[in-house]
């Protein structure tokens, strides 16, 4: 079989038995929909309020993808200054740590009152929350260059800029994007908690504040249904991306040539 249907029908053959099983289980055991629906329940509610849930995801969703692509672009600069300065790696580095433990939802509230523009205040705290992956991946991948290629380097004369742009950039690229895969999940997670502290004061009408108003009017149907979409809509960032790495590194570097192979 080929991998690709492979790769696709066991995951979507495991997630149909588990649906099955969701379902019978819930039916036999009677269980009241505010507690756990069905999953012909959350799809009725899905082919009923899709209009609605869709209109909330897309502005979930540009604050996503806006997130991402500011932690890609910044933090592959701050990457790139840290691998040019040793002294401003160790200087500044862990300040980005602080952020990235620093729990957003402690801190999305000061954001939002400190950012007057509700759209840039989303955007900042997804950001927080997504940019380190690219920060550190992409750090330890501009300092990962094999050292007899750098003295080879040096060998014929090369300067600082043409060993960082012909040598440690391609090297640092698999590990940028493996670390640009795993922000596209956070980033999503962040506009999510943004929203669920903005959307409480009507500022914002994403997914995560549907989410909010099913669980107040006890539509949990709904509430899953929007929890389903928003699930969805990770895993399609992470294929987009992943096909995205493949595609760009498949011709030469072995982590994606192997999988080809497979």
């Amino acid at each position: 079989m080929n991998p690709f249907w492979l790769r696709a029908l066991a995951p979507a053959a495991i997630g149909l038995l588990f649906l099955a099983l969701w379902q019978v289980a819930v039916r036999l055991a009677a269980v009241p929909v505010y507690i756990l629906p069905a999953p012909s329940d959350i799809a009725t509610s899905l082919w009923v309020d899709g209009p609605s849930l869709l209109g909330s995801l897309l502005v979930t969703l540009r604050i996503t993808l806006a997130a991402l692509a500011a932690a890609a672009l910044l933090g592959g600069l701050i990457a790139l200054g840290f691998s040019l300065s040793r002294v401003v790696e160790v200087s500044l580095f862990p300040y980005a740590v602080i952020l990235q433990v620093t729990p957003i939802v402690a801190i999305a509230p000061l954001i939002i009152i400190w950012v007057r523009t509700p759209f840039l205040a989303l955007l900042v705290c997804a950001w927080i929350v997504a940019f380190f992956p690219i920060v550190s991946n992409t750090t330890v991948g501009l300092n990962s260059a094999d050292r007899n290629l750098l003295a080879l380097f040096r060998l014929y004369g090369a300067s600082r800029w043409q060993v960082l742009w012909r040598l440690r950039v391609p090297t640092a690229l698999p590990y940028f994007f493996a670390g640009l895969r795993i922000s596209g999940g956070l980033a999503l997670i962040g506009a999510v908690v943004a929203e669920f502290v903005a959307g409480t004061g009507g500022a914002e009408t994403g997914l995560a504040y549907r989410i909010l108003e099913a669980g107040y009017r006890l539509a949990i149907p709904r509430l899953f249904a929007a929890l389903f979409l928003l699930s969805a809509t990770g895993i399609a960032i992470y294929l987009v991306l992943d096909q995205l790495s493949r595609r760009l590194l498949r011709h030469w570097h072995e982590s994606a040539a192997s999988e080809e192979e497979d």
